[in-house]
């Protein structure tokens, strides 16, 4: 029986709040028959969920399209107004002629779209405050009172710093760290929540806590303050409408009033200091004494700066308990979660009035078993309590995160036990979408490793890392780990708001900053660089887009974002010049990649590969050939054709501008490097003829050294190249190896996250520079993309996006005995499975509706293919349409398959 479900708009599941736009509507269907497809399909919208085919609520009937789109299809009814909110449901005609029935009723809601839906007044708390350190975090509530039947409430609601919303006692939702971080200057996200159920009748009150967040808090290594102001304000409207068609605005403005409470300090590098004595119990609820409170100053702070918030909710999503306690050789009580984690502590516990608990986050034990703070540089990572004396007391933070495995506690003479404590893991709440797993322990704990790292550092924008004095936007990172990124976790959403933030950054020139939001300009104070164009961190403009282009079939995050792609291509273009060499400007290389370090840049380390140092200028170089390749086909999928023909014909010459520069004619680099060979070899820079010269070069450097030596660019790539030129073994060996520097070192040596260095602890114990040395930090994790694609062998077809034609080609070794890949991808599962048994080959492969697939089948001259105990050829129900070198190919629709693969 065919179904209709899983109705999305604009990747969510009933969005409030959407912004400007013909919102982009998409669902699953399941079907357990094989080879089902949609042949067409039916959207009823309305402005009412009662009866969508009442004519005077329907607002669109898109009637019966043929068409097998049921991803990303485009509303097309009458053109929205501000705050609407629109009811729709789909029914489909599959490829057999069956009809489905109407899914359940699914709905989206707009936004504001004009300055002038703002009634509301920018306030700040009328509080006297000391701007060069932190300050208590202000309170603000409103009383009002309503007599009439509800029929809906909604809030719209923004601040300078971070808010929590809270409505007669209680909080509106469970969303933290709103409104999130984004380019302040110039892009400030409001929230939408209906707060229908939070009203009650007659009396009602409102009340707002707000935190310093990376609005005025401590932000980047030097100590900076106040980046983007020093005072905190708050904007919040709340729009009650009756059953008989009236409405009452709720709104900030000169009623509103201010104190301070508990939350002495909040930062998100320091941690927050709470004084329980200062709870103001019940200040959210009517009827609460406020005569103490302060008034509020009205400010004209606009409304132009206002967008829609696109992204994914930070939210608890998940709680551990702390698996042993410890008491170091120093007398220190500590608490191991047994997994480093990105949130924080919430504890249970009694204490005397005045009393107060400290706790301190760190990553690692130093080799003497004590708790390892160095590495934190100058962020505190620290919580202090103090006791009101009143029973069993309850506490976690608000507006901090810590990223941490062990958890200090000093300044408590109380009992504590593993049941008091929980470790809060915090971060962007992206749905999980793919799993991986093989026959070696070590692989599979390397793959958690990776989520982790992804989850740690995926809150509300893609930090480098969740511990440090840092934890920012850096563009590198996050180009690299893109498509691990895309396959692990549901980042569409994620992403798109992420990438919104380029464009108001960008200089004019079309140059990238390091990190986005930028924070760094001038470099800050490195002495390298402006903070801007550094090749492989300013190409995620461009990569990242299309990678989600590629993985969600989103051509609008292509059309949105191809202005400021086109920057960063012209300018490579301009600062290249006639001979089209990009050596213009500061690139970071092959960023950590396995070195002995020396001076440079001011006594202070260069991060590349001293004694097979890659050239920045031959890596700069391959990555202006490979993002052109991005943008002639972008510019071909958006209809852009002079731009197109003019990358078309850039391209070649750059190739050949490269291979001029730093290709000898016996397929060797002038980088004699694995990263050199990598690059090139992935990106399709070196000629034909001499691709198999140089992919024999890169794989004697493998077998020289014994292992991998490349950094965050590189390595992404490494096992790629290897597994594509013909040496899927080499790549194996890369992946088996244990001893530094390796994907499993770290594992071995306990990690529960990626680390930012192959050798943070080193193997005699020790720990690299206390300077940079994450434990949480996930750009080598890249590697999944290559577990996932080759090793499982879940990939898609170079010219259809979104999973619609999948590919699946895995590469098996009896070494590994079995893996199994299974992706939620935005038309159902994907899952690919192989396994050896006895001298047999079994793989298991599963299709989701409205898709097909092309099964590339490794089998030997000396083996034969058997599916439901019959050998596979032209006349079988799957027939073989080609082949691939070893490969035999099957092209199926959607279900599950099975083949055996055995001697003949």
């Amino acid at each position: 029986m065919i179904l209709v479900t899983d109705l999305k708009t604009e990747y969510k599941t009933n969005p409030l709040g959407l912004k400007p736009c013909q919102p982009r509507l998409s669902w699953m269907i399941s079907d357990d028959r094989k080879n089902v497809a949609q042949a067409a399909y039916r959207i009823l919208c309305a402005s009412s969920g009662s009866d969508l085919r009442n004519e005077h609520d329907l607002i669109w009937d898109s009637g019966k399209v043929e068409s097998k789109q049921s991803v990303q299809v485009v509303y097309g009814g009458e053109e929205l107004t501000s705050g609407q909110r629109v009811y729709w449901k789909v029914k489909v005609w599959d490829n057999y002629s069956n009809e489905s029935e109407w899914s359940e009723t699914a709905f989206f809601e707009m936004g504001l779209f004009h300055s002038k839906d703002w009634k509301a007044q920018w306030i700040e708390p009328g509080i006297k405050e000391d701007p060069s350190d932190s300050a208590p975090s202000p309170f603000l509530r409103k009383e009002f009172s309503t007599d009439k039947n509800i029929s809906k409430a909604t809030a719209y609601i923004t601040a300078h710093g971070l808010y929590e919303l809270h409505m007669n006692g209680r909080k509106v939702s469970e969303d933290l760290f709103t409104p999130g971080w984004t380019s302040y200057n110039h892009r400030l996200q409001y929230q939408v929540y209906d707060v229908t159920r939070d009203i009650q009748a007659g009396a009602n009150a409102v009340g707002v806590i707000l935190g310093d967040g990376w609005y005025r808090g401590y932000l980047v290594w030097q100590g900076n303050k106040n980046l983007y102001g020093d005072k905190l304000a708050l904007l919040c409207q709340i729009i009650v409408e009756y059953d008989d068609g009236s409405e009452e605005w709720i709104i900030t403005d000169e009623s509103w009033q201010s104190s301070t409470g508990p939350i002495l300090k909040s930062d998100i590098y320091n941690g927050e200091t709470y004084d329980a004595r200062l709870e103001m119990e019940n200040w959210d609820k009517a009827g609460f004494d406020a005569s103490g409170w302060g008034s509020v100053v009205i400010k004209n702070y606009g409304f132009d700066k206002l967008v829609a918030s696109e992204g994914v909710p930070v939210r608890i999503t998940e709680t551990l308990k702390p698996v042993k306690t410890l008491v170091t050789p120093k007398g220190e009580m500590v608490f191991d979660m047994g997994q480093n984690m990105v949130g924080w502590v919430r504890f249970r516990l009694k204490g005397a009035k005045g009393r107060k608990i400290t706790l301190n986050h760190a990553e690692v034990l130093d080799q003497d078993g004590n708790v390892y703070l160095d590495n934190l540089r100058s962020a505190r990572a620290e919580d202090i309590y103090i006791f009101k004396g009143n029973g069993i007391e309850e506490y976690e933070p608000r507006f901090t995160f810590h990223g941490f495995r062990y958890v200090r506690v000093s300044d408590y003479d109380g009992e504590i036990s593993l049941d008091d404590i929980d470790g809060r893991v915090v971060h962007s709440d992206m749905a999980q979408t793919g799993t991986f797993e093989c026959g070696d322990s070590l692989i599979n704990r390397l793959q958690q490793n990776i989520d982790w790292g992804l989850r740690g550092n995926f809150l509300d924008v893609p930090t480098d890392c969740p511990q440090r004095d840092e934890r920012l936007g850096w563009t590198g990172d996050a180009q690299v780990f893109a498509p691990t990124a895309c396959f692990n976790r549901d980042t569409a959403a994620f992403y798109t708001k992420w990438m919104k933030d380029f464009i108001p950054d960008q200089k004019a020139d079309g140059s990238v900053p390091w990190v986005v939001p930028n924070v760094i300009e001038d470099g800050a104070g490195t002495g390298w660089s402006d903070g801007f164009g550094a090749t492989g961190w300013a190409d995620a403009v461009v990569v990242i887009p299309w990678t989600v282009y590629r993985k969600f079939g989103d051509k609008r995050i292509l059309e949105e974002q191809y202005a400021s792609m086109k920057g960063w291509e012209e300018y490579m273009i301009r600062e290249s010049g006639e001979d089209l060499i990009f050596n213009a400007g500061f690139h970071f290389g092959d960023w950590l990649s396995f070195a002995e370090y020396y001076s440079l840049f001011y006594n202070a380390p260069d991060y590349g590969y001293a004694g097979a140092h890659t050239d920045k200028d031959l890596i700069a170089t391959a990555y202006f050939y490979y993002t052109t390749g991005l943008m002639q086909k972008i510019a071909g999928l958006l209809g852009k054709v002079d731009d197109e023909q003019r990358y078309t014909t850039l391209r070649p010459k750059i190739k050949d501008a490269f291979n001029t520069e730093f290709l000898t004619k016996t397929g060797r680099l002038t980088s004699n490097t694995q990263t050199a060979y990598a690059l090139a070899l992935a990106f399709g820079v070196i000629p034909d003829e001499l691709k198999e010269h140089a992919a024999k070069r890169l794989v004697a450097d493998v077998n020289h050294f014994g292992h991998l030596t490349t950094g965050f660019l590189g390595t992404p790539f490494l096992c790629q190249a290897l597994t594509e030129s013909g040496y899927p073994d080499i790549a194996y060996k890369l992946l088996f190896n244990k001893k530094y520097p390796s994907w499993l070192y770290p594992v071995t040596q306990g990690a529960t996250t990626i680390w930012e260095r192959w050798d943070g602890i080193k193997p005699n114990g020790s720990f690299q520079t206390v300077g940079m040395n994450s434990f949480n930090h996930y750009a080598y994790g890249a590697v999944g993309d290559w577990l996932y694609s080759y090793v499982a062998g879940i990939t898609q077809d170079e010219e259809t996006p979104g999973y619609k034609k999948i590919i699946i080609k895995p590469y098996p070794t009896k070494e590994l005995g079995f893996a199994k890949a299974k992706l939620q991808s935005m038309y159902g599962v994907i899952r690919s499975e192989w396994k050896y048994e006895s001298e047999k080959l079994l793989l298991e492969i599963e299709i989701p509706v409205n898709t097909m697939a092309e099964i590339h089948l490794p089998v030997s001259e000396s083996e034969e293919i058997y599916s439901a105990g019959k050998p596979l050829n032209q006349k079988s129900e799957y027939p073989v349409i080609g082949y691939d070198g070893n490969r035999k190919l099957v092209q199926v629709g959607s279900g599950v398959y099975k083949f055996e693969i055995r001697r003949k």
